[in-house]
């Protein structure tokens, strides 16, 4: 349904009487602030205002005001999402929840209640103070919000042993498009109590409301982790070691990075890692005592046979945690060689070579530079098409690069996100993957929660 924006003077004077003075801000330079996250959407809108929320109770008045008056509302937590999920919409507001970030640990039920403006790092520091974990571990972690890794499903580093966000997500406090606050779940590890509402929460994008409070399981603290690094000729052979890896074993960690990645890591913060090689994999293993031992050696094993030019493992976890830092700043490293398209691409792990393949293959077919990195014991790729934005060409030849990789994915029953989202960047290529009939069932499910369509609008399902 057609959003009809009402942000007339008078409009606004209702929403900033509605809140606390300093909630809503509208002045152009403190809206600009939020018009991006840090994929820098171009289509990106200009918001009449950002109300700047300090608990439930103020994001159900901004969202009651938005319902009465049809304009859209834009969530948003740390700006740090890759797929334009948060881009603010023209006329709309953008409501921000990084004013809302208290963490609470309850130790005998092993969770944390956590408000979404909270950093993934701050759950993962107060868990640790009572000797547990939260697993679920972005690249991004010191600074990507828990509302944001809900609202995307956040995967990363770990989830190849551990999952991913979802499987950590027992409760979740939800403001609805009318305004309604909905309580789902709870501290119950065991819950099938009516329909899986909170799962369908988790990774809708705030097309289906906004998430106000997360009730997050943890797992006793980590163990000692043993590394293994691996130099290959070819990504291909790289990707290879992981399907024979994977056919056995799950590591803890299971790192891929390809040598244009290599080389711009160590052009952005010298490293160490071999320049020459053409892919890097990074292995490690937590299981307890002699097992992590027998593990790595088998993870090394596996490499070898796969064509490791050269493998070093280390107990040691300072040396270990450097490779893993390393791996880590690649987004930080490709953003000062150029603009870029960042992709999420994954299939079932067995297709990870013919993936990265296809990659190779667009690269040198549309001449544009596609380093990648991956989550490989997952088959999740991030493909980061680097261009020139002043110059036409290149953009042009990019973005047909940006669609060929997805449809690539798609081809081989993979998928156009593991993890970011689909945000606005990709939700064109969306019903490729889905299909009319789940696209179909999915607006049903849209047109019945936010029926006015003033949720997010233009993200997942496109405009």
């Amino acid at each position: 349904m057609q959003v009809v924006s009402e942000t007339t003077a008078g409009v606004l004077d209702e929403l900033l009487a509605a809140l606390p003075d300093g909630v809503v801000v509208t002045g152009a330079e403190a809206v600009e602030k939020y018009r991006h996250d840090w994929s820098r959407d171009s289509s990106a809108g200009t918001p009449a205002a950002v109300v700047r929320a300090e608990n439930a109770e103020q994001v159900q008045a901004a969202v009651r005001w938005a319902a009465a008056h049809r304009v859209p509302v834009v969530p948003r937590g740390a700006g740090s999402g890759l797929s334009g999920g948060s881009s603010a919409v023209d006329g709309g507001i953008v409501v921000s929840l990084e004013r809302m970030r208290a963490v609470e640990i309850d130790s005998l039920c092993q969770v944390a209640v956590v408000e979404p403006g909270a950093f993934n790092k701050d759950v993962k520091v107060a868990a640790a103070a009572e000797g547990l974990w939260y697993p679920p571990d972005p690249s991004s972690f010191e600074i990507c919000s828990i509302g944001g890794n809900v609202a995307t499903n956040a995967g990363g580093l770990c989830c190849v042993k551990y999952g991913v966000t979802t499987d950590y997500v027992l409760g979740l406090d939800v403001v609805l498009a009318d305004g309604t606050l909905v309580s789902l779940g709870g501290k119950r590890i065991k819950d099938v109590a009516g329909l899986s509402l909170t799962k369908l929460f988790v990774g809708s994008e705030g097309t289906l409301g906004i998430v106000t409070r997360a009730i997050l399981r943890l797992v006793p603290a980590q163990g000692a982790r043993s590394t293994m690094v691996a130099t290959f000729p070819t990504v291909r052979a790289a990707a290879e070691a992981v399907v024979a890896i994977r056919t056995t074993m799950r590591p803890c960690l299971l790192e891929l990075m390809d040598q244009a990645t290599v080389n711009a890591v160590e052009d952005f913060r010298p490293s160490g890692l071999d320049r020459t090689a053409g892919a890097l994999l990074i292995g490690q293993s937590d299981a307890p005592g002699e097992v992590r031992s027998g593990e790595i050696a088998a993870i090394r094993a596996a490499c070898e046979a796969a064509g490791a030019a050269e493998c070093f493992v280390t107990d040691d976890a300072e040396d270990g945690e450097l490779f893993v830092q390393a791996r880590r700043v690649a987004f930080n490293a490709l953003e000062v060689r150029g603009s870029l398209l960042l992709e999420d691409v994954g299939v079932p792990i067995p297709l990870l070579p013919d993936l990265l393949g296809e990659i190779v293959a667009i690269s040198a077919e549309h001449d544009v530079e596609i380093p990648t990195v991956a989550h490989a014991g997952d088959g999740n790729t991030h493909p980061v098409i680097v261009y020139d934005s002043h110059d036409v060409d290149a953009e042009r030849r990019a973005r047909t690069a940006f669609a060929q990789v997805m449809a690539a994915a798609i081809a081989l029953g993979g998928t156009i996100t593991g993890e970011h989202g689909v945000g606005r960047a990709k939700a064109a290529a969306l019903p490729d993957q889905l299909g009319p009939d789940v696209m179909a069932l999915t607006r049903r499910i849209k047109d019945a929660l936010d029926p006015d369509g003033i949720l997010n609008p233009g993200a997942v399902l496109g405009g």
